[in-house]
């Protein structure tokens, strides 16, 4: 049985082992997947120690995105190095390909997420009018698959020196948050990659009341229902919420592992039927 895993810290609420060994009953696969706790400093022992002991590929989440880049051995590709973070690793190269043995390379497959999730509610990225609030880690993921797809991309920001850098890096144009009102009227797309909704009593960080029908909505909260996907579809516009991107990153990741084709319709089903159990457990 081959083994993958999650590298994180804290890593308890992770849903990645759902999704994967879902992905790997499926297909009938001789597979497992587990999440493990690694923190920051331990990260390259962890990978050299899963590599050794013959692991078929890891995922890696916070804290430990960031600090995969400054791992020796790790062959990070160039979409991951000028994202600035890796989420997959593979111990032979992406299956497929004649990439020789023994090699440790890293990827972002978060862009890939978040564009797959787009495409499949029918959004036509190239030459959309997107509207991109936040400027960290998945915000630069989704910049750069959006700027590569040929979106015209805005960068909306609390700090506004980081939106700036994003935007230089992609050809888009960065704003302060105070510029939201006319960004949405103007928008076509707009993403929320901020963590605001992520908890209950979270404020609304765009007024409801600036949203209409023709608008595509994402969030990539997946955790609950946020207000502004409640607002989004309560007037009629599409809402996609980060389940989505969840799963596409994660089925981009089997199969550099696999060389298979993942069967995101079963990953995004083990998602949302753990997320419910969640709920229900903390309803009780």
């Amino acid at each position: 049985m081959k083994i993958f895993g999650i590298f994180g810290d804290p890593i308890e609420h992770s849903l990645s082992p759902a999704m994967q060994n879902a992905a790997f009953r499926a297909l009938g696969m001789d597979g497992c997947y587990h999440a493990f706790r690694v923190s920051r400093p331990r990260l390259k022992d962890a990978v050299i120690g899963a590599g050794a002991m013959g692991f078929g590929g890891l995922n890696l989440t916070i804290p430990l995105k960031e600090e995969a880049l400054s791992l020796d051995f790790l062959e990070a590709d160039d979409l991951a190095r000028a994202i600035g973070a890796v989420n997959t690793i593979s111990f032979s190269g992406e299956a497929g390909e004649e990439k020789g043995k023994n090699r440790i390379q890293g990827y972002n497959t978060d862009g890939w997420g978040a564009l797959s999730a787009l495409q499949d509610a029918g959004v036509k990225v190239k030459g959309s009018r997107v509207l991109l609030i936040g400027a960290g880690g998945a915000a630069r993921a989704i910049a750069y698959a959006l700027d590569r797809e040929g979106a015209e991309v805005s960068i909306a920001n609390r700090n506004l020196k980081r939106a700036h850098e994003l935007a230089a890096s992609v050809g888009g144009i960065s704003y302060c948050l105070c510029d939201l009102e006319p960004l949405v009227r103007q928008a076509d797309v707009i993403i929320n990659a901020t963590s605001v909704g992520m908890r209950e009593g979270d404020g609304r960080i765009i007024d409801s009341r600036l949203l209409k029908s023709h608008h595509v909505v994402f969030d990539i909260v997946y955790n609950r229902e946020t207000e502004l996907l409640w607002d989004a579809r309560s007037i009629g516009a599409a809402a996609i919420d980060g389940v989505m991107m969840l799963v596409y990153q994660g089925a981009r990741a089997f199969e550099i592992w696999t060389g298979r084709k993942a069967p995101a319709d079963v990953m995004e089903r083990a998602v949302r039927e753990s997320l419910e159990e969640r709920r229900q457990r903390k309803s009780r």
